[in-house]
Formats: C-alpha cells, structure tokens, sequence
C-alpha cells in the first residue's frame, strides 16, 4: 500500500500517510477513528457523540476546530457534503478488512476459496482499539467481536468440509479461546474431530464443555450438540484425557 493512507484501529490508533506516520491529538483521532468506523454521519451525530457534555452549539465548534486541525491530504481524509461527514475511499482502514473478511465468511455457502489462505490472522488479531473506554468505543468492540466469533465458526465448518481440519482446529479453538462458554464454537472443535475420526477426543472434549457449562451457568449442553456424539456421553467427575486432562478448556 505504499503511496496510500492507512488507519490502524486495531491494537492501535496509528495513521499513516504517504509522507509517514502522523501523530494526531486526542480530538483528532477520535474524530478520525468515529468516521472511519461509521463511514458516513451527520456533523450533529459525529459533534453530540464525542462532546455529549457540552451544548450542541459548543460541541459543533469542537468538531470544526478538530477538522480544521486534521492533514492536510489530497485527497482529504475527510470529505464533506452538506451537513454530512464521510470518510475518503482513499484512506485504507484495517477494520474495514476485517468486517469485508468476516462477512465473506458468514456469508458464504460454500466457505473459503480453496486457492486462497483462511483468514486467520485478521479474525485472530488485537481488538478495537484497546483502552478506550467511551461508549460509541464499546459498542463497536463489541460488533466486532461478534462478528469474528461468528466468521471463526464458519471457517472451521468450511475448513473441516474441505478436508483441512488442522486448520478447522485452529479457527474452532481460536472462538473458543475468544468465548469458552460459547457453544457454536465447541460443536465446531467436536466436528472436527469427528472427521478425523477420533471419536474418543470428541466424547472428551464434549465432557469437559458439559462440566464447564454445569459449573459455570448450571445447565447442560443442547441437545443439537449431544446428537452429534455416535455414542452416549457420560459426565466424568474428573475428565481425563486429550483436551479435557487438565479440567478446563483454555
């Protein structure tokens, strides 16, 4: 991407124009970051949400000020049409990589090309931009997360259909890890390894999901995942074996 403008919002805020990396204040990337998750909002929505204490008339004079302080880009970071604010097409976000990412493989029927890589890295990496802590931040973060728990489980179902269930693992362990009471992503690590064959791992890491799920919240697994077991599974007091010897599943 060189000769172009990105935006980092995950793990980081970082901007980096064709000159290089620019440091912006602390307006400046809010403003920034809030657009560029948003795409296009009207300057009351942008103005009352980041200056939501003040009047509407000084949150407005915020926004101008901050705007006005931005880069200067050709194209500009920040195009204007009316009363309405959007984000360049020139400017490369990495969040918009991984929402197109994630909702190409929640979309897909057929799941991932077989000639190109899983995503992995991109629904595996940091999270939105780690220690804000304003609302519109958290509910973003959130989205996404969402989001990727839901892409990890569908590349992990299209990965064990094509046969990759090495791959399939990583991407059901991976949701698992992001969400351990999360049972969409255990069915996808026992449906793998049920295509591998290993019946013996699916029953344990089924024992162990269920052990977890009685002391966490005091219910038992769905019967959707019970049937997916050729054969009848047992709580264990003490699991033993595989993915379930040391008791957890993290």
């Amino acid at each position: 991407m060189s000769g172009h403008s990105r935006l980092w919002l995950l793990g980081q805020f970082r901007l980096e124009l064709p000159a290089g990396t620019v440091e912006l204040c602390r307006n400046g990337q809010r403003v920034l970051a809030f657009l560029a998750l948003r795409r296009r909002v009207c300057r009351t929505v942008v103005a009352g949400t980041l200056w939501p204490e003040v009047t509407e008339e000084h949150a407005r004079g915020s926004l101008r000020t901050t705007l006005w302080k931005l880069p200067r880009e050709e194209p500009p970071l920040i195009k204007s049409r009316g009363d309405t604010l959007l984000i360049t097409p020139a400017l490369h976000v990495d969040v918009h990589d991984l929402t197109h990412a994630a909702l190409g493989m929640v979309d897909s029927s057929s799941g991932p090309p077989s000639h190109g890589e899983p995503p992995l890295g991109l629904l595996t990496g940091e999270d939105l931009l780690p220690g804000w802590d304003e609302d519109w931040v958290l509910v973003e973060r959130e989205r996404l997360r969402q989001l990727r728990l839901h892409a990890l489980d569908a590349l992990a179902e299209a990965l064990t259909r094509e046969g990759k269930r090495a791959l399939a693992m990583e991407a059901a362990w991976a949701s698992v890890r992001a969400e351990p009471l999360r049972e969409s992503a255990h069915r996808a690590v026992i449906a793998a390894h049920l295509a591998e064959g290993n019946v013996g791992e699916a029953v344990r890491h089924y024992d162990a999901f269920r052990k977890l799920l009685k002391e966490e919240l005091g219910v038992e697994p769905s019967p959707q995942l019970t049937r997916m077991l050729p054969v009848r599974p047992r709580l264990r007091n003490t699991p033993s074996g595989g993915d379930a010897r040391r008791g957890r599943l993290w």
